[in-house]
């Protein structure tokens, strides 16, 4: 098992007033039935209320506690603002304890300020950012992840995500400076099965190893391949390699290039 070593983190227990309970729901929908497979169990954590939206203009905030959050892979850090408010924000690379943050268009380009895009300079990195402007940041949240401001043109940026994609972004729409922190999670191993129950993982079962009944790439005489013409599908018969399920073509003109060829 390999994991980090949390030296980062400078509070254990979350501000009580910035977070609420998780039902857990096993992978069952409200009738009981389950739509789910490989859900349940693991350990309780109470959902930490994130300030992706970063509208609160003029004040500075400084960070007052770097803390762990079980329901994403990056760090978070709690701000104070001036006014006495609390606040969680993604953590990025290099602040620390007692370091200032500012939101809104006068902000500095320093790691973890908020700004619109349109005052961004092209080539820096980027985090947090704004699909639609005022609704939050919706990309490039995980750890160590970036996106590049590649270019700006009439009302749209371009940014170039950490898939590879290309992807045009209104101007308007509001980004975190620098890179998303805790570089070291692409290094851990799970190392054993007891890790995945604690996040709620159930055994999952290969449907080759299963009968007729059970899956349809179950049956055959020991050890059979999948054996269909239409490649390996799920339990319940959607297409497992390459189907492609993405169906909203009204953002495809703000796609440039697409991740894969």
């Amino acid at each position: 098992m390999v994991i980090p070593t949390y030296e980062e983190i400078t509070k254990s227990k979350p501000e009580k007033s910035l977070t609420v309970p998780i039902k857990k729901t096993a992978g069952r929908n409200n009738r009981g039935k389950m739509t789910v497979r490989n859900h349940g169990g693991g350990n309780k954590r109470m959902y930490r209320i994130i300030d992706f939206k970063r509208v609160k203009d003029g004040i500075k905030a400084t960070v007052i506690a770097v803390e762990y959050d079980p329901n994403r892979t990056c760090r978070i850090a709690l701000v104070q603002y001036e006014d006495g408010e609390k606040r969680y924000i993604l953590c990025p690379v290099g602040l620390k304890v007692g370091d200032i943050v500012a939101n809104g268009e006068k902000a500095d380009i320093k790691p973890g300020n908020a700004l619109p895009i349109a005052n961004i300079p092209v080539g820096t990195l980027v985090h947090n950012v704004e699909l639609h402007p005022g609704r939050g940041g919706q990309m490039v949240r995980s750890a160590g992840a970036s996106a590049q401001l590649m270019a700006k043109e009439d009302k749209y940026a371009l940014l170039r995500l950490p898939s590879g994609e290309m992807r045009r972004v209104l101007l308007v729409c509001r980004a975190t400076v620098g890179q998303v922190g805790n570089l070291e999670h692409e290094n851990e191993t799970v190392g054993k099965a007891g890790k995945n129950r604690w996040k709620g993982r159930r055994p999952h079962v290969r449907g080759v190893a299963m009968n007729p009944r059970d899956h349809p790439h179950g049956g055959g005489e020991g050890q059979s391949p999948v054996g269909r013409k239409k490649g390996p599908v799920s339990a319940t018969g959607v297409l497992a390699l390459g189907y492609k399920t993405r169906r909203n073509k009204s953002t495809n003109k703000y796609i440039v290039k697409r991740r894969n060829k």
